[in-house]
C-alpha cells in the first residue's frame, strides 16, 4: 500500500496579478461595463429628448387655444326687433348687425355682412341670454364682450399672414381694416379661454370645448371602475388564496396573462358584437364604453392584485391561522388590508391606461358630434381621446390648436393619475 498520506502537498501556484492575459481580461470587462453604462445613458437621453420634443411641439401648437379673442361692443336692443313676449325667438342676428352698423356707419349691404362676420355665431346667443335674464334691457344699449369668429381669432394670434394676397386669405382687406380700427380703440382682448372647459363641442372652433368629453370620460371611468375593481379583486383573491393548483387554474392564469397583451381594438370588436348587436345596448353610451374598458382592464387589475397578495409574507397567514382564524378571516382581515396599497396602485394605473384608449371607443360609436354633455351614462357621449380624434379630423384651422390643447389636458390627467398611484404606493407601502 503506497503511503499517500505522507506525500508532501505540492505548493500552490502563486497567482500573477500582473500577467498580460489577466490584465487584458480586466480591460475588456471595464470596456464592457463602460459601454453598457453609456448605452443606458444614451437610451435615457433619447427617450427624454423625444418626450421633450413631443411636449414642445404640442405646447407651441396648442398654447394659443388657451386664449380666445373677444371684442367689446355696445349693442342696441331695439324694441322693434326684440319681442318681449318671445325674446328667444327674436331676430338676434339682425340685432348684432345693428351693433356693427353703429360702429361702422358707412357700411351697408354685403360690406356690412362681411364685417359682421367678425363676430362668432355664439355672440348673438350671449346677448340673447342677457336679455332673457333681464328683459328691462329692451330699448337700451348693452355693453357686452363677445368672442370673435375663428378667422379673426387666428388674425389676432398672428396666424394669418397679412402679406398674403387677399384672394388667398380667409379675411379681406376691409375686414382687417375694421379689426385694426377696433384694436386701436382698445376693444380687442384675449382673455383665458374658459369656453375650452365649460362648453361642449361645436362646429365653430371659437365655441368648441371639452365639457362634454369631461363628463363622458367621468361616466366611462365610473362604469369601468365599478365593474373592473370588484370583479378583478375577487378573481385575484380566489386564484391566489383559494383555488387549488390544478391544470385548470394554470390554464386560467396563462389566459389572463395573455389577455393583458391583447390589442385594445379586439375588445372593441367584442363589445360591438356582444354589447351592441346581441344585447342591443345604446350605441356610443358611457355604459357600453365603460363595460368595454372594464374587460380590457380586468387582466391588469388581476395581475396587480395577485402580485400584491403574494408580497404579503407567509408568516402573516401562519400567525392568523395559528390563533384560530379561518381561511376567509385570514384573507379578508389580514392579507387583503396589507395588500390594498399595491392593489390600488395597480387599479389606478389600469384606469389611466383605459382613459387613453381610443380604438375600442371608436368601434362602439363614441365619436359622435355632441353639442351637449350627457346627463346619464345611458346617453350618447364622447371622451377625451375620441374628442381629440374628432377635432384632428376637422378641416377648420382653429381646431389644430384645440387638438394640441386637448392632448395636453389629457396628458396632464394621465400624469396626475400616475402621480397619485406613486404617492399611494409610497405612503402606504410596507417593507417586510
Amino acid at each position: 500500500m503506497s503511503d499517500i498520506t505522507n506525500t508532501p502537498a505540492s505548493p500552490a501556484r502563486a497567482f500573477d496579478w500582473k500577467a498580460p492575459d489577466y490584465q487584458d481580461r480586466i480591460r475588456r470587462r471595464r470596456r464592457s461595463e463602460l459601454w453598457l453604462r453609456n448605452a443606458g445613458l444614451v437610451s435615457i437621453t433619447l427617450a427624454l429628448g423625444f418626450l421633450a420634443l413631443m411636449l414642445a411641439a404640442l405646447t407651441v401648437t396648442g398654447y394659443k387655444a388657451f386664449t380666445q379673442t373677444h371684442v367689446q361692443l355696445n349693442v342696441p336692443i331695439p324694441a322693434d326687433l326684440v319681442d318681449a313676449n318671445d325674446i328667444a325667438g327674436s331676430n338676434w342676428r339682425r340685432v348684432m348687425q345693428g351693433a356693427i352698423s353703429a360702429e361702422f356707419p358707412d357700411l351697408e349691404g354685403r360690406a356690412l355682412r362681411d364685417i359682421t362676420a367678425m363676430l362668432s355665431d355664439g355672440a348673438q346667443f350671449r346677448v340673447r341670454d342677457m336679455v332673457i335674464a333681464d328683459p328691462s334691457l329692451i330699448g337700451k344699449s348693452v355693453a357686452v364682450t363677445v368672442p370673435m369668429s375663428d378667422p379673426f381669432d387666428q388674425l389676432a394670434k398672428g396666424l394669418v399672414d397679412r402679406a398674403t394676397p387677399e384672394a388667398n386669405r380667409r379675411v379681406s382687406d376691409a375686414q382687417i381694416a375694421a379689426f385694426d380700427k377696433l384694436a386701436a380703440e382698445g376693444r380687442i382682448s384675449r382673455p383665458f379661454n374658459t369656453a375650452l372647459f365649460t362648453n361642449a363641442d361645436s362646429r365653430f372652433p371659437e365655441l368648441a370645448g371639452l365639457k362634454g368629453a369631461f363628463v363622458g370620460t367621468f361616466y366611462l371611468l365610473l362604469v369601468c371602475f365599478g365593474i373592473a375593481l370588484p370583479v378583478g379583486i375577487g378573481a385575484a383573491i380566489y386564484l391566489e388564496e383559494f383555488a387549488p393548483k390544478t391544470r385548470l387554474s394554470d390554464l386560467i392564469e396563462v389566459n389572463i396573462n395573455n389577455l393583458a397583451a391583447v390589442p385594445s381594438v379586439v375588445f372593441g370588436l367584442l363589445a360591438l358584437s356582444v354589447f351592441l348587436n346581441w344585447f342591443g345596448l345604446m350605441r356610443g353610451s358611457p355604459l357600453v364604453g365603460g363595460m368595454t374598458l372594464a374587460l380590457m382592464s380586468l387582466p391588469t387589475i388581476i395581475i396587480a392584485t395577485r402580485a400584491a397578495l403574494k408580497a404579503v409574507p407567509p408568516s402573516i397567514r401562519e400567525a392568523a391561522l395559528g390563533i384560530g382564524a379561518s381561511r376567509q378571516q385570514v384573507v379578508f382581515h389580514h392579507v387583503l388590508p396589507l395588500a390594498m396599497p399595491g392593489i390600488m396602485t395597480g387599479t389606478i394605473i389600469a384606469m389611466a391606461q383605459a382613459i387613453g384608449e381610443t380604438a375600442p371607443l371608436l368601434l362602439i360609436g363614441m365619436n359622435a358630434f355632441m353639442t351637449s354633455a350627457p346627463a346619464t351614462p345611458f346617453e350618447s357621449a364622447t371622451t377625451l381621446p375620441t374628442q381629440i380624434y374628432i377635432w384632428a379630423d376637422s378641416p377648420e384651422r382653429g381646431f389644430v390648436s384645440r387638438t394640441s390643447a386637448a392632448i395636453l389636458v389629457l396628458l396632464a390627467i394621465l400624469v396626475l393619475m400616475n402621480g397619485l398611484a406613486i404617492w399611494l404606493r409610497r405612503k402606504f407601502e410596507r417593507r417586510w
